[in-house]
């Protein structure tokens, strides 16, 4: 068994929303991910999805979103991103979900001795874009994200963390969602939302015993990021 992630996909195969609008890159992005993620996963993998999984606005919308990714092997975590509109209460967002993919909201699942939480995350005080309209949900965000943790197996071995926003400002500064995630011992943090130019602010490598990938599809060129297997232990 092995873990990937990869974020962002912006799929929109019921609505009228190409992504090639913010770059070549994202030519036909689809056909790219399906592509390089048959070629790396296995049906005994799983998969990490850190949000904007679709640019759909109501649940019937997200359907063929969904069923791409079900079509691709492995199992699939995922949580909300902002754009993602289309997602309903839990109850209704795990009841359109194909066969193995699991949604996160206030909770966790465990794979293996990994204990996966997640939330959505939001931008963090100090940063260029953040304003005291923020600090509401970024405070509630950072409670959500404890919640997820303090709902983690006690069993597992590891704990890592699923957002979707980065757990930083651009500038690196502390913040709760790094507070909150060094209390419960947390090993990996995975995250998306930066795209283009945005990519120099990800914090990435290791801080504070934590390691931080950046799983935007279009950082990684479209391919799954091993962060867990033969190849990284």
């Amino acid at each position: 068994m092995r873990i990937f992630a990869l974020g962002d996909p912006h799929l929109s195969f019921a609505v009228n929303k190409p992504m090639d609008i913010f770059g070549g890159q994202w030519a036909d992005h689809p056909a790219k991910i399906e592509a390089a993620w048959r070629e790396a996963v296995s049906p005994d993998d799983w998969v990490l999805i850190p949000g904007d999984i679709s640019w759909a606005m109501r649940l019937e919308e997200v359907r063929p979103d969904l069923q791409f990714l079900g079509r691709l092997p492995g199992k699939k975590v995922i949580i909300r991103g902002n754009h993602d509109y289309w997602w309903s209460t839990i109850s209704k967002v795990r009841g359109i979900l194909p066969p193995d993919m699991y949604a996160l909201q206030n909770d966790s699942i465990k794979i293996g001795d990994i204990a996966v939480c997640g939330t959505r995350g939001w931008n963090c005080p100090g940063g260029n874009d953040f304003d005291e309209h923020d600090r509401t949900i970024y405070e509630r965000e950072v409670s959500r994200l404890e919640l997820s943790l303090k709902n983690a197996d006690p069993t597992a071995k590891e704990r890592w963390v699923m957002l979707h926003y980065p757990p930083t400002n651009e500038k690196h500064q502390d913040s709760g969602f790094l507070q909150v995630m060094r209390r419960y011992g947390v090993s990996v943090c995975v995250y998306g939302h930066l795209h283009g130019d945005g990519h120099r602010n990800a914090l990435l490598g290791e801080l504070d015993g934590i390691r931080f990938y950046l799983a935007a599809c279009d950082y990684l060129g479209f391919k799954p990021l091993l962060i867990k297997g033969n190849d990284t232990e």
